[in-house]
């Protein structure tokens, strides 16, 4: 599990709290408001897992809590003890701190890496959001270096951007040091990974180790040179190696040293090669080891780059190998075809062949673990091993020469089928983990089978299924990228159907530039195979997600010729009166023609009739194809159509009803999509049709998502505006911390429902008396979404009730004062019944000469809406000076679960019922309101 990330003034408020001091004097110690610090306690408690304020104070207590704010390094724990390489050590160690990229450049098993673990160790004081260790040994794919790099460092997908994004939005204002270990075998993929990051990120530094420099003009290399052997037996080769023979049971007597010494110079002074020595010196001794050096070095063939860099490292492998019984030889090189550790089943199923038993894997890996030559990884439930990545590229060479390479990988691709299958097949508590201990070998396999004809077949099984693990484990990016990988293997229809998979993920990113690409591929697929049926439907469903995912893409957004254009090719291909051709057809001319959805590039000349009727003919079609997420699409163009008309309820009921088909539907990608955004349609429409409680639930639904758990900003978007309606001031701030964090490390992008929920979050502390905080999120407003949303819609109905609450009627009169017709594009969709009845309200309490007219066009546009009829009802109460019907208002606000206006009634009330009123203001965590 990843450190969380500690800002520095959550360390100072941390820090504070150990002195047991309180909001207000924490604010006026920090010159901040006090609501800021409520959000930054609120972040605290969430970061660092703690029930209360209290638990913060223990974690902040005692002379060492600024250290204990501060992440601590995230490296791996060395099992040896660090030998030697003072004068290194330290100039690396300011060559860190000086420069934005030092690469540690060396020969395999000169000790790159544990000088890189001990340096970062030595700076990691210097950088405030800490140290992170990533090996790139499993990556095999040059384009997955940035998701390693999130992965170890607990960074996630985010929908609308790939995780290279994601993770630099995450960096962009940390202060870190990330070591990036064995970087030689993706360095095509780490030198563009690391001139984008280092671009953007300004407090990252990287400490990265290769056998040859990344060749950026960028890059400071510092040389690992080998041990030093100068001191004879006082060297710092020959301390390694008295080192580690000691941890085997019998340590040289002193007179030996200089024979050891002898020995390191003629290993060249290799770290690898002195412990590998070593390993053997409590049954070899020093003759042995000399003897078998003298027998065995040989120089590394292939030309003079592996001349220069591995010949002593081989010299010793060699004769480490060549020790071995012929059995453990044929295991060593077998089990290299594993990338991460491996149990001893596994190992029998890939390495269990002549002239080894099955039955003697398990006894053989033992062996070859006590040798030094395969490392064990124990647990509570079963033994792993693994070979270090010398030791693996050795074997697969050895592998080659023995003529076992393609029968061995053949196996390992056989067992990485079989596990991936039974992966599919089983869920559990520890499926997670179970897919983690696997997937660096799926992946391995797959880029074998990929670049093999005769494997197709296989990378194409092997694809598949590593596309829907990697979904299922919420790895969107790979799992797109594996679909789209084995579309490439597949044929005709097959490679549409998987496109059309990959598509359906791409909507779960919020990629509607990949939609659209997916969707036009699968249709020259299905061209190509002869179904122009199958082709039909995916140019319709291009056509549609041009219009109806419009606000998702990244780049260019298709112009209205482009989509017609498929628009008219797919008619051109539609045979037969095949139903799911016809409802595909439909809906995309109830998206295009008509513009159910409203999209940027739609016309606006299409009269709300019309497109009503034109996404009712989509709907009907889409129920005769039986398909639920056909009739999902359809119904949501229909929830649109209707929200033009100012059919309010109308457009509720339909996208509640999407979420009823789609419960039934087979898990797929493109229903979790259609699932993701008709919960938040749900959610949306409830709010505009002021039932509170079902925005709540269905906002928490959302929230909940697995696939937007990266996304809180989006994934709390519609929660957070319920709960500011109803008055639920706690879980607004609350939420909003989340919010604010996954806004920022997204990229600070804008969306329709962004806007609403910052909106939302500036009402709430405007209803606090905090307005310096309420500035701070109107500024995050403008900058979530569109500025015109916020003049005319969603704005207009959080800033009324803010300046209401505040008793400035009339400014709240000129900020609510435009016909509903006059900005009905920005309030039809949720905020017309609001709006109308805020206006309203605002006319009576202003004393407008037309409030009763206001009354009762308001009363014909929210008949149905609890929470807005009871608005406009209390407004008539005030302007008639009615009592009793004021209070009746109150009860209907309680029973709506509106409990911000339940309390502002009572105030209005006045007398007794005030002081009621005012109690459960304070209660809601509200300011007191003005007098009437």
């Amino acid at each position: 599990m990843s450190t969380p990330v500690i800002s520095a003034r959550e360390a100072d408020v941390l820090a504070l709290l150990g002195e047991h001091l309180s909001n207000a004097e924490m604010a006026a110690r920090l010159f901040i408001s006090v609501r800021t610090v409520e959000s930054h306690v609120s972040s605290l408690l969430r970061k660092l897992e703690v029930p209360d304020r209290r638990a913060l104070s223990r974690h902040a207590s005692g002379p060492t809590r600024a250290e204990q704010a501060r992440p601590a390094p995230a490296l791996p724990a060395p099992l040896t003890a660090f030998v030697g390489r003072t004068r290194e050590r330290g100039e690396l160690a300011a060559a860190v701190t000086a420069r934005r990229l030092v690469t540690a450049v060396g020969l395999g098993g000169v000790g790159k890496t544990r000088l890189a673990l001990a340096v970062a160790a030595d700076v990691a004081g210097d950088f405030a959001d800490g140290v992170w260790f990533v090996d790139l040994v499993p990556v095999t794919d040059r384009r997955r270096v940035g998701a390693a790099v999130a992965a170890a460092m607990g960074v996630g997908e985010q929908p609308g951007r790939g995780i290279d994004d994601a993770l630099v939005a995450a960096l962009a204002d940390r202060q870190a040091l990330l070591v990036l270990d064995n970087c030689e075998q993706v360095r095509d993929g780490v030198a563009p990974f690391l001139e984008q990051l280092l671009v953007a990120c300004p407090g990252i530094r990287v400490l990265a180790t290769s056998r040859a420099r990344l060749m950026v003009p960028f890059e400071w290399v510092f040389p690992v040179p080998p041990l030093s052997r100068v001191g004879g037996g006082e060297s710092e080769a020959a301390a390694l190696f008295l080192e580690r023979a000691a941890a085997v049971g019998r340590a040289p007597a002193p007179a030996e040293r200089d024979r050891i010494a002898a020995l390191c110079e003629r290993l060249d002074g290799m770290a690898l090669a002195i412990e590998l020595a070593a390993a053997r010196w409590s049954t070899l001794g020093l003759d042995g080891l000399a003897a078998g050096l003298g027998d065995q070095l040989r120089i590394l063939a292939g030309g003079p780059r592996a001349d220069g860099r591995h010949r002593s490292v081989r010299a010793v492998l060699d004769w480490s190998h060549d020790l071995l019984e012929p059995r453990d030889r044929a295991l060593l090189r077998r089990v290299s075809a594993f990338v991460a550790p491996f149990t001893a089943e596994a190992a029998a199923e890939v390495a269990g062949f002549a002239p080894l038993e099955t039955a003697a894997v398990a006894d053989g890996l033992g062996r070859l673990a006590e040798q030094s030559l395969l490392a064990v990884t124990p647990s509570d439930t079963v033994t792993r091993y693994q070979a270090l990545e010398t030791l693996r590229q050795y074997g697969t060479e050895r592998l080659a020469g023995a003529g076992e390479l393609d029968d061995v990988r053949s196996r390992h691709l056989a067992w990485c089928l079989a596990g991936a299958a039974g992966l599919q097949e089983g869920g559990g508590p520890d499926w997670r983990a179970r897919f983690d201990a696997v997937a660096e070998d799926l992946r391995a396999a797959l880029t074998w089978a990929a670049g093999r004809p005769e494997q197709r077949a296989d990378a194409c099984r092997l694809a598949l299924s590593l596309a829907g693990l990697a979904f299922t484990r919420n790895l969107l990016g790979e799992a797109q990228q594996r679909y789209e990988q084995a579309a490439s293997f597949a044929a005709g229809a097959d490679a549409a159907a998987v496109l059309r998979q990959a598509a359906g993920v791409a909507g779960c990113r919020r990629l509607g530039d990949d939609m659209y690409r997916l969707y036009r591929a699968a249709a020259e697929a299905g061209r190509r195979a002869g179904d122009a049926a199958g082709a039909a439907r995916d140019l319709a469903a291009a056509a549609t997600a041009a219009y109806r995912f419009s606000s998702t893409f990244t780049g260019r957004v298709p112009p209205a010729d482009e989509v017609t254009g498929l628009l008219v090719a797919a008619r051109e291909l539609t045979g037969d009166g095949d139903p799911a051709t016809e409802a595909a057809l439909a809906l995309a001319e109830a998206a295009v023609v008509a513009d159910a959805f409203g999209a940027v590039q739609g016309a606006p000349d299409n009269t709300a009739p019309d497109t009503v009727a034109c996404a009712e003919r989509a709907v009907e079609l889409a129920r005769r194809a039986g398909d639920p997420v056909a009739r999902s699409a359809a119904l949501d163009a229909l929830s649109g159509a209707q929200s033009w008309a100012g059919e309010s309820f109308a457009a509720a009921a339909a996208a509640r009803a999407r979420i009823d088909i789609l419960s039934s539907a087979p898990s797929a990608p493109a229903r979790t999509h259609e699932l993701i955004d008709a919960l938040a349609m749900a959610a949306a429409t409830a709010v505009g049709t002021g039932e509170l409680s079902a925005a709540r639930r269905w906002g928490g639904q959302l929230a909940g998502r697995p696939q937007l758990a990266e996304v809180g900003d989006h994934a709390t978007s519609w929660l957070l505006v319920a709960d500011a309606l109803a008055g639920h001031a706690d879980a607004v701030l609350t939420s909003s911390v989340r919010f604010l964090d996954a806004w920022e490390q997204a990229g600070r992008q804008r969306s329709f429902s962004l806007g609403p929920a910052a909106a939302s979050v500036a009402m709430i502390h405007g209803l606090r008396g905090d307005h310096e905080a309420r500035a701070t999120w109107l500024t995050i407003t403008d900058r979530t979404g569109g500025k015109e949303d916020h003049r005319h819609g969603h704005g207009a109905v959080f800033d009324t009730m803010v300046l209401l609450h505040h008793g400035d009627t009339h400014a709240a009169l000129e900020r609510i004062a435009p016909e509903p017709e006059e900005v009905w594009k920005w309030v039809c969709w949720v905020w017309l019944h609001w709006y109308t009845a805020l206006r309203a309200e605002a006319a009576v309490l202003a004393g407008h000469p037309d409030a009763r007219g206001r009354i009762a066009a308001a009363r014909a546009v929210v008949a149905g809406n609890p929470v807005a009829t009871a608005l406009v009802d209390r407004a008539e109460a005030l302007l008639g000076g009615d009592l009793p019907q004021l209070l009746a208002t109150a009860s209907a606000f309680e029973a709506a679960g509106c409990r911000y206006q339940w309390a502002r009634t009572l105030l209005l009330a006045g007398g007794a019922h005030a002081a009621t009123g005012a109690s459960a203001l304070a209660d809601l965590g509200l300011a007191p309101m003005a007098a009437r």
